[in-house]
Order: structure tokens, then C-alpha cells, then sequence
């Protein structure tokens, strides 16, 4: 099974309280994390808390997303060591184009300018 295998069959339930307590040590919060979350994705809170309940993985996180963003070609930036603009595979991508908006937001970035790409 290739890395990227992994990281797709993992459950977004397990890695979503990494992006929570990311956020939390730079005094951000769940409610920045969820609004970044949804803003990707479609999901909404209540679609947000099924998928943490079914623990979910990554790659039906993406699969059934409501309405991918239509501006996330406009992510660009250097995310573990990979430019997220030039990853290859399209769902390793979306996960990237998260840890990505997380990153910016636990680097203390206003939320408007983390939305507005």
C-alpha cells in the first residue's frame, strides 16, 4: 500500500483534532477550524459531525464533499515539503489544500484573508 493509500483510508475522525489542537496552540479555534472545513468542502456542522460519527476516511471525506471550493487552485504555497499547486494526485491534493488552510490559520493569518484565495 503506497503512503498516499494510508493517508486516504485514514478516518478523518483521527486526524481532525490534530487540525483542532494546531489551530487551539496559537489561540485559534474549533469554530475557525469547522469554517475553513466547510468553506473547502460544502460540508456543513451537521455533515462536519456524521462524518466524525461514521469516522469516515479521507478519501469518501472528499468523495462526498457537497461542493468542493471553486477557488482552491488559488491555494499555492509549501505544505511537508510538497508545493500544493504541483502535487500529482488530486485527492492528496484536497488533503494538502487543508493542512494547508489550517497551517495559515494557526499561523495567526485573519480568516478573511485564509477565504478569500
Amino acid at each position: 500500500m503506497s503512503s498516499n493509500e494510508r493517508v486516504f483510508k485514514m478516518s478523518f475522525a483521527s486526524v481532525y483534532p490534530h487540525y483542532i489542537a494546531k489551530a487551539e496552540k496559537k489561540g485559534r479555534t474549533k469554530a475557525e477550524v469547522d469554517e475553513i472545513i466547510f468553506w473547502l468542502t460544502g460540508y456543513d456542522a451537521q455533515g462536519l459531525q456524521r462524518i466524525i460519527e461514521d469516522k469516515t476516511d479521507f478519501r469518501s471525506f472528499f468523495d462526498e464533499a457537497p461542493q468542493i471550493n471553486p477557488n482552491v487552485s488559488l491555494i499555492k504555497g509549501v505544505i511537508c515539503g510538497y508545493r500544493v499547486e504541483e502535487i500529482e494526485d488530486p485527492l492528496m491534493q484536497k488533503i494538502r489544500y487543508l493542512d494547508k488552510l489550517v497551517d495559515e490559520l494557526a499561523k495567526g493569518k485573519k480568516m478573511e484573508k485564509i477565504l478569500s484565495k
